[in-house]
């Protein structure tokens, strides 16, 4: 996938900007607080998911506007394509000229990967930023999984609310056992999917990660609820035993304490527990391995090279690590911002845009190489 033309218009900062990328590399750089991520951020919402950033609406907004709009020419399934959002009180899209129910169709038709300081969540914070960096890859390659999920959150909802409501006589009474038997029936598609994907991507990112180090270290992580081996009839009977296991922690919490919404990865750095004993530098490369790895992914299984957004990744990274993640991004369309953007174009590829008070301005490669600015 390639995106030929970009606009944002009321966007956060960003009055009215309007680009045509490059092909490979692009570098957006300039001052904090100009606008920089911002403009990576309204890139990424055309995949049709949150934010990575904020969940409300009226944050995307320009202050004092009533309406924010993205527009985006993409070249995508070996054809030229358009998608203008419209963000007000919901988002509205309209892809190649047809309004859409809902964004999330641009799921498995506009792939893009993104990696920002929140994405050292993945390492640093609890299971639910794992847990929601597995949904995300899983939705842009399989759509049928983000259907799924979202089937077994409403039932894990009405279930909750069962439990809340009724409490032990819902158990008594036996009416609590058909959203048992439906949170497993589609919990086990869903562990399904992640325990697979999870093979792959601990595989890829692990020889990412080696490189990045040099060879110096190893990286690796698994899914915590079985082995990547078992069948969906075994998954499916080692889910029903924990959700009877839980009764009892179900009734004193009034809450659903077992199933894929409470699973996490393992990950560990040399054999050690890497959210505990790695360094903020090893976190952020483990977090950078499996995001470059995700992206690997999405080309193998699609079929579409999606667009890597580097969002302020550099800056952290000694000159080694730099120009081995810019040697594996050489096939992808990249968009990076950053401060001091000289480091980066020392090919001469690519094109280079500087960005102030939310206006964007290309500018010539020998320029920016040579001054730095």
């Amino acid at each position: 996938m390639i995106i030929k033309h970009h606009s944002a218009k009321n966007f956060r900062n960003l009055e009215m900007i309007e680009f045509f990328p490059h092909a490979e590399m692009n570098v957006i750089y300039g001052e904090n607080g100009q606008g920089k991520t911002n403009i990576i951020e309204s890139i990424w919402l055309l995949t049709g998911f949150y934010s990575f950033r904020a969940r409300k609406n009226s944050q995307l907004i320009e202050q004092g506007k009533d309406e924010a709009e993205i527009e985006n020419d993409f070249y995508s399934h070996q054809r030229e394509q358009n998608a203008v959002m419209k963000i007000n009180r919901r988002k509205e899209l309209v892809l190649n000229g047809v309004k859409e129910e809902s964004p999330r169709v641009m799921m498995g038709k506009y792939f893009a990967v993104v990696f920002s300081p929140a994405t050292l969540g993945i390492v640093q914070d609890g299971p639910g930023e794992r847990r929601k960096m597995l949904d995300i890859a899983l939705s842009l390659i399989k759509p049928n999984y983000a259907v799924i999920m979202s089937r077994y959150l409403r039932v894990l909802d009405q279930r909750n609310a069962l439990l809340k409501k009724m409490g032990e006589a819902a158990f008594e009474t036996g009416y609590i056992q058909p959203w048992d038997t439906e949170l497993a029936n589609l919990g086990t598609k869903i562990i399904k999917y992640r325990l697979d994907y999870v093979e792959q991507l601990s595989a890829l990112s692990g020889e990412i990660y080696e490189g990045i180090s040099s060879g110096r270290e190893k990286f690796s992580f698994y899914y915590d609820f079985s082995p990547e081996n078992i069948d969906e009839q075994q998954i499916k009977e080692k889910l029903i035993a924990e959700i009877e296991k839980c009764r009892e922690a179900d009734l004193k919490r009034l809450y659903t304490n077992a199933g894929p919404h409470t699973h996490d990865l393992v990950m560990t750095l040399n054999g050690r527990d890497a959210r505990t004993f790695g360094s903020q530098g090893q976190q952020r490369s483990c977090a950078l391995a499996m995001k470059l790895g995700e992206a690997s992914i999405i080309e193998k299984i699609t079929g579409e090279a999606p667009v890597v957004l580097l969002d302020d990744v550099m800056s952290e990274l000694d000159e080694g690590r730099q120009t081995f993640i810019l040697n594996y991004l050489d096939s992808w369309q990249v968009f990076i911002t950053c401060c001091d953007p000289s480091q980066l174009l020392r090919s001469k590829k690519g094109k280079a845009f500087e960005v102030i008070d939310g206006k964007i301005k290309e500018m010539e490669l020998n320029y920016v190489s040579s001054s730095g600015t």
